[in-house]
């Protein structure tokens, strides 16, 4: 295979998702030359499928409510959010001509619900304005000189830059070019990374295989979830899941997956308890429980008063095998308090994001490697994880504005 030499004049970016494509934006309208490389044959992949039904591309929540959604990392996410917040975010977008819209559940969409028009009016603005792109060249290392080298059907290309943003993802839609393959060479040139897990996932359960058979694909709408925390702080949210072949997944399941991931991690499983019957307070359902059954079947009586049938039913029988007892408290009491024992998270190329990454600690404010003047690093590629609703777009979209802006000056200097 041949090999190539590139010695490019400004900013090389390596990858092309929000954060690299952000990062170039800034530092064109910076003036510096701008060259893009991205593993796959165009670039923008997950973020096309992220708005195949309909492109959530912020959050409504005002700050300082939003920035707490990043967790333990609020502080640092928040100075990226002072340079470009959800607001921003959204005027960005109506530079395109696509105005947005707030859900009722707070979360913003464009008007057209896609994700296309936005990427196809970016890129090529972004080609207008001078960047080069280079698709299908995957990063592999740095050479034994600190060049960039590339895989690409050519063979293999070399690239040095006056300074680099690596905005390569983290460990989840690894068809999509997220697939964590950076770490080993991020790790072997002595960066700080913390393993990559998943985020906003589902988890699994030792279902008998009647219950899977019978339910698999079954949603729980509206269902209250009961957790502790990290803190081991007891939490509760209202919200909806589905029970899958392997477990539970679902927006209220991966609203929680990082208390849960990480209680998995700490003592080997997690309990959830669900709430079946939201609404119903458990003495008035005792109460209602024990009337006579005047000859019905008990699953009768629980559809008749409590609402209780289909999957809600199965899981009361996975709770408390068959058959079901004949005890009204117990039964009031499961149904408000439904433990599932969650074994482990879902593999991370299931999950619609990962934790871990390129730890904080070994950048500046700017997010360049402390080690490697020169070298940024923005987007999921960083120790950061937040909840799905915009808020994982928004911080990829700021982190790649503040690494773009400081690589910029870099070159500038």
């Amino acid at each position: 295979m041949s090999s190539e030499r590139l010695d490019l004049p400004g900013i090389a970016i390596i990858g092309g998702g929000p954060a690299g494509l952000m990062a170039a934006e800034i530092a064109r309208t910076a003036g510096v030359e701008v060259d893009l490389f991205d593993a796959k044959g165009s670039v923008g992949r997950k973020f096309l499928i992220a708005g195949k039904g309909g492109l959530n591309l912020t959050h409504s929540e005002p700050r300082p409510a939003f920035d707490t959604r990043y967790r333990e990392r609020a502080a640092e996410v928040g100075r990226w959010l002072d340079d470009f917040d959800a607001d921003a975010l959204r005027e960005w977008a109506r530079g395109f001509g696509i105005d947005t819209f707030v859900g009722t559940s707070g979360r913003v969409f464009p008007t057209d619900m896609k994700a296309a028009p936005l990427l196809r009016g970016w890129v090529r603005r972004l080609r207008e304005s001078g960047v080069r792109f280079h698709v299908q060249h995957r990063w592999r290392g740095w050479s034994e000189d600190g060049a960039l080298c590339f895989d690409t059907p050519d063979g293999v290309v070399e690239a040095s830059a006056r300074a680099t943003v690596f905005a390569l993802g983290g460990g989840s839609w690894p068809e999509l070019g997220s697939d964590g393959a950076w770490v080993a060479p991020f790790r072997h040139a002595g960066v700080d990374v913390a393993s990559l897990v998943p985020s906003n996932c589902g988890f699994d359960v030792a279902w008998t295989p009647y219950f899977v058979q019978r339910f698999a694909g079954e949603p729980l709408k509206p269902v209250v979830a009961h957790w502790a925390d990290t803190a081991g702080a007891h939490r509760s949210l209202q919200g909806e899941c589905v029970v899958s072949a392997s477990g539970i997944e679902g927006s209220l399941i991966y609203a929680l997956s990082a208390d849960l991931r990480d209680s998995i991690a700490r003592s080997g499983s997690a309990v959830l308890e669900l709430d079946l019957v939201p609404g119903r307070d458990e003495a008035a359902l005792r109460d209602a429980l024990a009337r006579p059954r005047k000859g019905r079947s008990l699953s009768d009586h629980l559809r008749r008063q409590a609402g209780v049938h289909g999957v809600r039913a199965g899981l009361l029988h996975e709770v408390l095998g068959h058959p079901l007892p004949d005890d009204p408290a117990r039964l009031a009491a499961t149904l408000k308090r439904l433990p599932l024992r969650l074994l482990s998270p879902r593999p991370i190329a299931e999950a619609i994001s990962s934790a871990g990454g390129v730890r904080l600690e070994d950048l500046d404010d700017d997010l360049q490697l402390r080690d490697r003047p020169g070298v940024f690093v923005a987007g999921e590629m960083l120790d950061w994880e937040a909840p799905t609703g915009g808020y994982l777009l928004t911080a990829c979209f700021a982190s790649g504005l503040r690494a773009g802006r400081a690589a910029a000056r870099h070159v500038a200097r």
